[in-house]
């Protein structure tokens, strides 16, 4: 694998991270979300 591919990886693994950091700073996503995994039970 080339020395550019492995940087795009961490790049969009880095993004990713930031992704689901920024949506966990949303309460009411939050709950949102708790309330379709409880639904599920």
């Amino acid at each position: 694998m080339k020395h550019s591919h492995k940087l795009l990886l961490y790049a969009a693994a880095l993004g990713v991270l930031l992704a689901v950091f920024a949506l966990y700073t949303r309460p009411d996503f939050l709950v949102t979300l708790a309330n379709q995994v409880w639904a599920c039970f």
